[in-house]
Formats: structure tokens, sequence, C-alpha cells
């Protein structure tokens, strides 16, 4: 009988053991994220599951171009693109986005500009026009959904305190034919 209690102890503590490092990994370092919307189509589609990277912007900032979940407002969090970075000038022209002067191309984009025939992908706005400041503030990142003629981002909303960004979209992984490792 002491033989079958020590086996079943070992097995209990191992048990909790494997919940306590889940729930530290979960809390911590990865989130489980469903997108809702279709604001980063066709990039992500509307139901899609990805894994959220919570410890990488612990240590470093956003790039441009990262695919964030930040907290838009107390109910719900967003998922968007980061355009711009504190002290960037930003400006949509001819459906061509530019930073500090420079023009961008937008790759990921290019395969859907040519189905879109109702005009301009990205209408035409400068940072000033859509947030009443001339660059990036500190502290503060610029964001665009992928799917520009119906997405609520920094256009609408403003810019998005680094504070209320949750983390880094790192993998697709629902559906499984569309596992994908998010660059």
């Amino acid at each position: 009988m002491n033989q079958i209690a020590r086996e079943l102890w070992d097995w209990v503590k191992t048990f909790v053991i494997v919940i306590v490092i889940v729930l530290v990994v979960r809390t911590f370092f990865f989130a489980n994220y469903m997108v809702h919307g279709e604001s980063m189509m066709p990039t992500i589609e509307n139901g899609e599951r990805l894994i959220i990277n919570k410890i990488g912007y612990e240590f470093t900032n956003p790039d441009r171009f990262d695919l964030i979940v930040f907290h838009a407002t107390e109910e719900s969090d967003y998922i968007k693109r980061v355009i711009g970075l504190p002290g960037d000038h930003i400006k949509y022209e001819d459906d061509t986005l530019y930073i500090n002067g420079e023009a961008y191309e937008e790759e990921y984009l290019t395969p859907y500009r040519s189905t879109y025939e109702n005009g301009p992908f990205t209408n035409d706005f400068t940072l000033e026009e859509v947030t009443g400041f001339s660059e990036v503030p500190e502290g503060k990142v610029f964001v665009l959904g992928d799917n520009r003629q119906n997405s609520m981002d920094s256009r609408q909303i403003g810019f998005v305190d680094m504070s209320e960004i949750v983390g880094k979209a790192n993998i697709r992984y629902w559906p499984v034919n569309e596992f994908t490792i998010i660059k």
C-alpha cells in the first residue's frame, strides 16, 4: 500500500508541475488569439487563430510592419500592422506609402491591390490630417489594417500606446492547412 501511495503522490506532483508551467507560459510568454473581423484580410482572415509572443516587446520595441495585438478598448483587442514608429512622418499618396519622405513597397498588399477595382487600395492621407500630429510621438506607434478600405485603425482611433501592446503575432495555427510562421 505504501508503494501505491508513493506512486500516486509522484503522479500528483508531476501533474501540478505541468499545470504550473502551462499557466506561467500562457500568462507571461504566449497567448492564443482568435481574429474577429475583416480588417486584416486577406493577410489574416476572420476566425483564424494565432499565437501571440507576449514577451518579445518586454526587451525590444516593435519593428515596422510587425503584426501586433493591442488593447483597443476595455472589451476588445485589435490586430494591425505597425506602419509608423516614434519620430516617423507618414504620408500616403497615389497608393504609395511614404515614411520620412521615402517610398515603401508594401509587398504584403501587392497581390490584392490588383483585384481592387474601386479606386486606390489606400486613400491618400498625411499623418497630420488623420491625427493632428506631424510625427509619431514617443512611446506610440501608428498602425493600419491590411484591408485598408475596411479597417478601424490609427486613421480613426489614433496612435497606439506601446504599453497597450499585448504582443507580436508569430504563428497562424488554425485552420491547420493555413499553418504559417508570420514574418
